[in-house]
């Protein structure tokens, strides 16, 4: 800690992960299964779980929870459950099947996401994550997923950055949408059967903890207005990432941090909430007016070729009249082994020094071409069609122009969150009774997630890991019976409350949007793809400054007993604002540069990220310590028997 930076923090006590088996990395989720207590049929019966979220972790938690025998309450504030964020995942989902017999194996997996992850992710969980792959892929399959299939009937595999083998499984662009309405169909199999009950159009605003555990939520009906309590024996938080604090993402506009920020605000620890994503093959942003960004699938980076004019004097002519010996093909020249399907990281920061340099295209020269000529010219139109057509029909859309005949424009934006509440190896919260799942945790992707891998997790989370280690935590209940007017139930009804009338009262000049955007545009210029210390300590001051206003200037229209969008930003703009700040301080104390996290004091002669593993080494993980006192840093160490800790190379 600096002179400049002392007082913005604390230094607790470290944090172990206590769940985690020992010996041999192959046998821990098999030994840590059958250590895992176990709950009879009839007893299942007698116990409650409450999941937030319904996307792929939330649904099929809930789904394979319901089918256990378990009573489930599953809440959302979609109208459905099929309009969970998952359902805009496009590219795929990985496997370690090695259908494909180029050399993929568990352990190659395994290995690659912990080299994607810069190192900073946990063995154990990784490899957990690897192994329980295949299974996906085999339920979802028996589900009806619609893979894409070679034309013997096989299933059909391609690449995604960070990898030298096909993986990936994917239903053309769809795979999201078709992996959640798996899902989906497997969730309502269970409320026709009784076991499980579905809530729409409620948002959790607090976590009810009970003699230390977590006991229940409150929830506001989002028609309605009324506040409501719900009770069971363990809760399940599956509630996404937090992107939006950009303002600008790839995220639905109502993704938010509420759920895990109420819960942490509670003492659930939060963990490495500075490593983001920011996804290299997004539409370019096109003005001031715009509210999101839009995704193109990280599976055109199997045929498109990414480059930019050599000369910053050819930016503005058609793409098409610039020769094939003036155009820079800059990952294949720089990256030559990997190409254009490096990391999401690594493409994502070459891109912005294109642009830096002034050879960008497009409006405001953000933008890079992303190219298909060659693959059409090699297989054709209809081929290229039949792996992506539905993405080049969006493409078209929103932009006016045909990528089967001009290459694409693209540029990075924020899109995911490797972090989330710390959970240990069972994905259970420092909270008892509090567990997390899929985006919502920490603990698999450490400082960058490989494409594809984000599915795979929701999805290993909810079917195969959660059911496994919820049981032994269960398997001590049905703990006592909690009282709607307990004092605990209480407290957290009252401070939803209060809350909702401060906001409603408050009387002043602004929107909450205008605020929400202002906070994106700092987090991007100072938190974004690059960060120094000059430039977040800025960030921190311009946060706390923007916290005040938004307290005292913020207009909030409307009443609660009514449908009313605008106190719902409300609430989760203010959370957003406080996760900006530990973001920031997050992102202060870690003076390294790995995976999404680049800090300009810590690179390489040529600008490749320099991460120091003998002081950084450790999952950082952040304890709420009251309104007026500094985040404490709890630093669970990092340590790798399997795989040789070493600066990362795709050259």
């Amino acid at each position: 800690m600096t002179d400049r930076t002392a007082g913005l923090f604390v230094e607790g006590e470290p944090i172990h992960d206590t769940k985690a088996p020992a010996g041999p990395i192959e046998t821990r989720w098999s030994r840590r299964k059958f250590e895992a207590k176990l709950v009879n049929p009839a007893n299942r019966r007698k116990l409650s779980v409450i999941v937030v979220g319904t996307g792929l972790a939330g649904a099929s938690a809930s789904a394979t929870l319901g089918e256990a025998g378990y009573v489930v309450k599953s809440f959302c504030y979609q109208d459905s459950p099929r309009r969970a964020h998952s359902i805009a995942a496009q590219g795929g989902i990985n496997a370690a099947k090695n259908y494909k017999e180029d050399g993929d194996s568990v352990f190659r997996l395994f290995y690659d996401t912990v080299k994607g992850g810069d190192y900073r992710a946990r063995e154990s969980n990784v490899f957990r994550l690897a192994e329980v792959s295949t299974n996906i892929i085999d339920q979802c399959v028996a589900q009806g997923v619609p893979f894409a299939r070679e034309y013997g009937g096989l299933l059909d595999n391609r690449s995604f950055g960070g990898v030298q083998v096909s993986r990936t499984f994917y239903a053309r662009g769809q795979t999201g949408q078709q992996l959640l309405i798996g899902a989906y169909q497997a969730l309502q199999r269970q409320v026709a059967a009784g076991s499980v009950e579905v809530f729409t159009r409620h948002e959790m605003l607090e976590l009810v903890i009970v003699e230390g555990r977590a006991r229940g939520i409150i929830v506001r009906d989002m028609v309605s207005g009324e506040i409501e309590t719900h009770l069971a024996d363990a809760v399940v938080l599956a509630t996404g990432g937090y992107g939006n604090v950009f303002f600008l993402s790839t995220n639905a506009m109502g993704c938010n941090v509420t759920a895990t920020w109420r819960a942490h605000r509670k003492g659930a620890l939060f963990a490495n909430p500075c490593f983001t994503q920011i996804h290299p093959t997004c539409i370019p942003v096109s003005g001031e007016h715009q509210s999101k960004l839009t995704l193109m699938s990280e599976s055109l980076r199997n045929d498109g070729r990414i480059w930019v004019p050599k000369d910053p004097a050819d930016r503005d002519k058609d793409p098409r009249q610039i020769p094939e010996e003036a155009r820079d093909y800059y990952l294949e020249r720089i990256y030559p082994s990997f190409g254009n399907l490096v990391p999401r990281d690594i493409a994502s920061r070459a891109a912005k020094y294109q642009c830096d340099e002034g050879k960008g295209v497009g409006p405001g020269g953000l933008g890079v071409y992303l190219d298909f000529a060659d693959v059409i010219a090699r297989l054709g139109v209809d081929t290229v069609k039949a792996r992506y057509g539905n993405l080049f029909d969006m493409y078209a859309r929103i932009t006016g122009e045909n990528p089967y005949e001009t290459p694409m424009r693209i540029y990075p934006a924020v899109h995911y969150t490797m972090g989330g509440l710390w959970v240990d190896y069972d994905l259970q919260s420092t909270i008892p009774g509090l567990f997390v799942a899929g985006e919502a945790n920490f603990s698999d992707h450490g400082a960058n997630r490989l494409g594809a891998s984000a599915l795979m997790q929701g999805l290993a989370d909810g079917y195969f890991v959660l059911p496994n280690t919820i049981r032994d935590y269960l398997a001590a209940g049905p703990f006592p019976t909690v009282a709607q007017d307990a004092p605990e139930v209480v407290e957290a009804r009252s401070a939803v409350q209060t809350r909702i009338e401060g906001f409603l009262s408050s009387n002043g000049s602004r929107t909450v949007d205008s605020f929400h955007r202002e906070l994106g545009h700092i987090m991007w210029e100072y938190c974004g793809m690059e960060r120094s210390e000059e430039g977040l300590l800025e960030a921190i001051s311009r946060i706390r400054a923007l916290r005040k206003e938004f307290q005292d200037d913020v207009r909030v229209l409307g009443a609660n007993e009514q449908v009313n969008a605008s106190l719902e930003k409300a609430g989760r703009v203010a959370d957003l604002i406080d996760l900006g700040e530990l973001m920031c301080i997050d992102a202060l104390q870690r003076r390294e540069s790995c995976g999404g996290h680049f800090r300009v004091e810590s690179q390489t002669e040529d600008g490749e990220a320099l991460r120091h593993d003998d002081e950084y080494a450790y999952v950082s993980a952040w304890q709420y310590s009251g309104e007026d006192g500094p985040p404490v840093l709890r630093k669970e160490p990092l340590v790798y028997e399997f795989v040789e800790m070493k600066q990362r190379s795709y050259k």
